[in-house]
């Protein structure tokens, strides 16, 4: 844990990166979705896994999942989804228009079915505290080591924090094994540097759910 005290600002949100929240009709996914999910978004968007960008999806979490915070064990086991779940990609604004020809498509997630209906953008949010449920690490890393690399990476960028949080552990199957992450939390940010976090992430593996930061409003 890394944790000091200060106050943060008042900020306007660039929009030049947003979420594209999508609308979707599924009524059940595997709780471990990333991989799959990922593939069947890349065949329908080859553009949206090239490594030079910043592209993330945003992995399902559903109400009675605690509001997200917490997944079944099981990997195999099916999230339920209501009518109010969304699919969300982090996107840049230029890629908009690109992402159309996903709307009206049916992805085929690991034998269950996922029908694309509308998409609205929601722009990055304004706030102190920024937390990633999925960060890409070495297993074999401590957590001491993890956040010290965390801070590192944030003084290299001249960002302003005070608070640093590694959390939960969790497993990611891909195709070749599994990508071991932990969740995150940075607090005390300004608002502008929350921003930039959310923009650029942190780590590899954005577009399987990884090293995207939401807000979080209470710690």
């Amino acid at each position: 844990m890394y944790w000091q005290e200060n106050n943060n600002e008042s900020y306007q949100i660039p929009d030049d990166v947003i979420d594209m929240q999508l609308q979707i009709k599924a009524p059940t996914l595997p709780v471990d979705h990333a991989w799959v999910l990922q593939q069947a978004l890349q065949k329908e968007l080859p553009w949206f896994t090239e490594q030079q960008s910043n592209n993330g999806l945003h992995l399902i979490h559903t109400a009675d999942t605690g509001n997200g915070w917490e997944r079944p064990s099981d990997p195999d086991a099916l999230l339920h989804l209501s009518k109010r779940t969304k699919l969300v990609l982090r996107i840049h604004k230029e890629s908009i228009e690109a992402l159309k020809p996903l709307l009206g498509k049916t992805l085929d997630i690991a034998g269950h079915s996922l029908i694309i209906q509308k998409a609205k953008i929601r722009p990055l949010a304004t706030t102190s505290i920024v937390f990633s449920r999925y960060i890409a690490v070495d297993p074999e890393q401590p957590e001491n080591e993890f956040i010290n690399d965390v801070v590192d990476y944030l003084k290299s960028h001249r960002l302003g924090f005070q608070k640093i949080l590694a959390g939960m552990q969790h497993q990611i199957r891909i195709a070749k094994g599994v990508v071991h992450t932990r969740s995150l939390m940075i607090a005390d940010l300004t608002h502008e540097d929350a921003v930039y976090l959310q923009q650029t992430g942190y780590g590899k593996h954005r577009t399987l759910g990884c090293g995207l930061f939401i807000p979080q409003k209470t710690m």
